[in-house]
């Protein structure tokens, strides 16, 4: 895409972090905006935030559940009643629990896959055949992890859905480039990014274990939310699939694969 002025660009988990950056961008970009979180999220004073920055923002708030196919269903109508369609669909709502494999609960397993990756299949199945059928160039950004290239320990749940999410952006990306549609994929893999997940986690997740990890890795590099918006915009703009927040991990992708090929090493993410 190259130009954004008066197109239309839908963000879950729009209410914080990401989400929000990614909003108040879009919005600065000149584009409307429409912004999807959970019903008793901060939306509507998130949104006001967008508002107040940019005077003349076109926001649409559409409390959704992304677990729901029928919220995201409803989600894809209203931006197509409020603006005619979607140009830019950024499925970013997240979740994660913590602990070991054999001790988070198959309840907490199934919300943070429902979450992380049948949210992201959701987004997907429900604005791109609007999108094709318009023909107008558009592109899909996923919300993974580094967690979706490097595995981490006392994260499985997360880890397996944004490893899910990688990998269906890249069949996505095929599929679009196979039908001539000019809508690009770009997946986004933060590493430490300050946001709410944590917090917001430990309030929604269904067991009520509150989601406890290790300490942060001190040594490791920080990156703002709106750093990573500006990443996400300027993949956008220039068509690209990889967004690394923290170019350093291209070190332990690399080691990764070639434990695959040739030392049978299991690669631990750091960041």
């Amino acid at each position: 895409m190259k130009e954004f002025r008066g197109r239309v660009a839908v963000v879950t988990g729009a209410a914080s972090g990401i989400g929000l950056a990614l909003c108040q961008r879009f919005a600065a970009e000149g584009m409307h905006v429409v912004m999807a979180d959970l019903k008793d999220s901060a939306l509507e004073e998130s949104a006001a935030k967008v508002r107040s920055a940019v005077l003349g923002a076109q926001i649409l708030t559409q409390p959704t559940d992304v677990r729901r196919w029928e919220d995201v269903q409803a989600l894809a109508a209203a931006t197509k009643a409020k603006f005619g369609g979607a140009h830019v669909v950024c499925n970013n709502a997240g979740v994660r629990t913590m602990g070991k494999i054999w001790n988070v609960s198959l309840e907490d397993w199934r919300w943070v896959i429902d979450i992380d990756l049948w949210g992201v299949i959701y987004g997907m199945k429900a604005f791109l055949p609007d999108m094709i059928a318009r023909g107008e160039p558009g592109h899909i950004v996923n919300t993974a992890s580094a967690a979706g290239l490097l595995a981490m320990s006392d994260n499985g749940p997360y880890t397996a859905a944004k490893f899910g999410v990688v990998g269906v952006s890249e069949s996505l990306i095929m599929e679009l480039r196979e039908e001539g549609a000019p809508i690009g994929v770009s997946v986004l893999c933060p590493g430490r990014v300050p946001t709410n997940i944590r917090a917001n986690s430990n309030k929604l997740r269904p067991s009520g274990e509150p989601v406890t990890s290790r300490p942060n890795n001190e040594g490791s590099r920080v990156v703002q939310t709106d750093e990573v918006a500006g990443m996400v915009f300027n993949a956008i703009r220039d068509d690209r699939f990889w967004v690394l927040t923290h170019p350093e991990m291209g070190v332990l992708v690399d080691k990764r694969a070639r434990g695959i090929l040739e030392t049978d090493e299991i690669v631990k993410m750091t960041l």
